[in-house]
């Protein structure tokens, strides 16, 4: 069963809950956030959503979840292409344990090597074309067995993970081993499967090598460090400087040893990235973002000051949850592990699990570099600056840290549901990378399957990512009081009803979160939505075999 957003927040018998006070004056003044008032913000909330719904949770309705499939539950046997997703995943979770979250250029790690194992498979198929070779690698009739998929798969995948993840070449030679292949065999000849795979790595590779992203660093105008900024962005505002609601400002981040760092921007240059299927990364840029000093934008700020000072722990789960984590793989990442239980509900075989994760994986890459390029020519701000701009010199109540649930807090010290030593991601707020990438993901796994059902559970621990060892009646206190019915449990069950549904929660959580406003989000599931619509028939061409070389 989907509730509708209302019901994301927390309510009671009387209907929506009275909502704490929220901003007083520091000095004078008359303290505002009534109750009266608390349920007009609610319904002009609910409102402006526009009827988006969100998955309930089974351990607040109760209800049986058999027959649904169990997100990122084990597979009893799995393809050859569903393990080598598994080692491609784990690789770009060890990146981000090694370099932190860089969503942009995991979802290029993440395509690189899928889209390699989509050429080799299509070789051994009598109709699909590979993106570089097109036709021309086609094996004849007799060698177009699966042992022969399998190794040509294999080697693609190898070559392309050793480059894209060079510090882990060790790691993924075993994988090869453990997989029965030799990775010493250099052999690029197509009457054998190996050479098939190596081929097809290459060329893809020397077609990447330099797209845009500046994987080598050698781009001019670089400083030499893999994938870093050529473009020679610069904030229009520094930390320490007052900030601007119309543009983008690094915000301060825990070091976690008592001192603080801003990160800047991360890759600013991402929208000259060659896209897979997209003509180009400005094609569906949407229209501005609120003005800064716009009623629109005062309002999307309220909204989600509100929401964030009363997550219930099923929001907080949810908020986590599309967080993606405790080891992330990026929106590309956690779309490929939803189509991963695509394949186990419909028992996919190599063939269909080959072009499905292909499909995920570079609309998702694409729906980056949109993302991106809205990103960066808007150079809009987060929640963050928008709360330290309107609400100056006042005290609202929010999320108070670890263990400590919510209270009233100075403007300055309010921030999103999330780790001290990572506040926000880094990089401007409008669109949402998060909604962008889930509405491309979700359409993409409806058009490939042919329906938005998806028929999912997803079990999480309510706070385990940002305030762990704490009970719920700990982290769900306001002011230092415990609520009195505080469950035992933080566990919760998520229903991931339909892909839609679950692109939409992935939007509200982070206006949930503290992350974004609303904007941010609807103009990000409209950008990704779009971006796969437009090129799914691009998909259908290479596996239906009438695709043409694209630069």
């Amino acid at each position: 069963m989907e509730t509708e957003i209302r019901d994301l927040m927390v309510t009671n018998a009387d209907g929506l809950r009275p909502q704490p006070k929220i901003y007083s004056r520091c000095k004078g003044g008359t303290e505002g956030g009534s109750m009266a008032a608390g349920r007009a913000l609610a319904i002009v909330f609910i409102g402006l959503i526009g009827g988006l719904k969100a998955p309930s949770a089974a351990a607040a309705q109760g209800g049986s979840t058999a027959g649904w499939t169990v997100h990122q539950a084990a597979h009893p046997s799995p393809s050859a292409a569903y393990r080598w997703l598994e080692t491609i995943l784990e690789a770009t979770a060890r990146d981000v344990d090694r370099l932190g979250a860089r969503p942009t250029i995991i979802s290029r790690q993440v395509a690189i090597p899928v889209t390699a194992m989509y050429d080799a498979w299509a070789a051994y198929d009598d109709k699909a074309v590979g993106t570089r070779f097109l036709g021309k690698l086609r094996r004849p009739a007799a060698e177009r067995t699966l042992a022969n998929k399998e190794k040509a798969i294999s080697y693609a995948v190898y070559r392309t993970l050793v480059d894209q993840f060079p510090t882990d070449v060790k790691w993924i030679e075993e994988q090869m081993r453990q997989e029965g292949h030799d990775s010493s065999n250099v052999s690029t000849d197509p009457a054998t499967a190996q050479g098939v795979g190596n081929a097809v790595a290459a060329a893809l590779l020397a077609y990447r090598r330099h797209d845009g992203a500046n994987q080598d660093g050698d781009e001019v105008g670089s400083n030499g460090e893999p994938y870093s900024d050529y473009t020679f962005y610069r904030p229009k505002r520094l930390p320490g400087e007052t900030p601007d609601p119309d543009f983008w400002m690094p915000i301060p981040f825990s070091d976690g040893k008592g001192g603080t760092f801003s990160p800047g921007f991360l890759t600013p240059h991402w929208y000259r990235v060659t896209p897979f299927a997209l003509d180009r990364s400005d094609q569906f840029r949407p229209s501005p973002p609120p003005a800064g000093d716009s009623e629109q934008l005062r309002r999307e700020t309220e909204q989600c000051v509100r929401l964030n000072a009363n997550l219930t722990l099923e929001q907080k789960a949810i908020v986590e949850f599309m967080r993606d984590g405790p080891r992330s793989t990026g929106q590309a990442g956690h779309w490929l592990r939803f189509a991963q239980d695509v394949s186990r509900r419909d028992k996919y075989d190599l063939d269909r699990d080959v072009k499905l994760f292909f499909s995920v994986a570079n609309v998702a890459f694409d729906a980056f570099i949109a993302a991106w390029e809205s990103k960066r020519h808007y150079d809009s701000s987060r929640p963050y600056w928008y709360v330290r701009h309107f609400y100056r010199g006042l005290k609202l109540e929010g999320y108070a840290g670890p263990g400590k649930g919510f209270a009233l807090l100075d403007a300055e010290d309010w921030s999103p549901y999330s780790p001290a030593t990572f506040v926000t991601p880094p990089f401007p707020g409008y669109v949402s990378g998060h909604s962008t990438v889930s509405g491309a993901g979700a359409k993409m796994l409806e058009l490939f399957t042919g329906s938005d059902r998806y028929q999912a559970v997803e079990r999480r621990f309510a706070g385990a990512m940002t305030e762990a060892g704490f009970t719920p009646a700990q982290i769900q206190a306001r002011n230092g009081v415990a609520p009195r019915d505080a469950p035992a449990t933080t566990a919760i069950e998520l229903r991931l009803s339909t892909f839609t549904a679950v692109a939409e929660m992935a939007g509200v959580s982070r206006i949930l979160g503290g992350y974004h406003i609303q904007a941010d989000n609807q103009a990000g599931l409209a950008l990704g939505r779009q971006v796969a619509t437009h090129t799914w028939p691009r998909y259908q061409a290479y596996f239906n075999g009438t695709a043409s070389l694209m630069k």
